[in-house]
């Protein structure tokens, strides 16, 4: 990866968790636990489906090429 890919997946990491912070109590924020609970949920809520979607629609392309041949 380039050193400006890496830049750019940090800023946008950081964008991301500002979002995510700012959409959580401070009550769910009070122990390390709770706070990994909170942090893992959103992942799994908003963030990995987009990713999931990404890595499925990269993978299903080499597979469309083939199948046309």
């Amino acid at each position: 990866m380039t050193p400006e890919n890496e830049k750019a997946i940090s800023e946008h990491i950081a964008a991301i968790a500002k979002i995510l912070y700012e959409d959580t109590s401070p009550s769910e924020l009070n122990s390390l636990e709770s706070i990994e609970t909170v942090v893992r949920e959103k992942l799994l809520t908003h963030v990995n489906p987009q990713i999931g979607f990404f890595l499925s629609k990269k993978s299903q392309k080499p597979l469309l090429e083939n199948s046309e041949t």
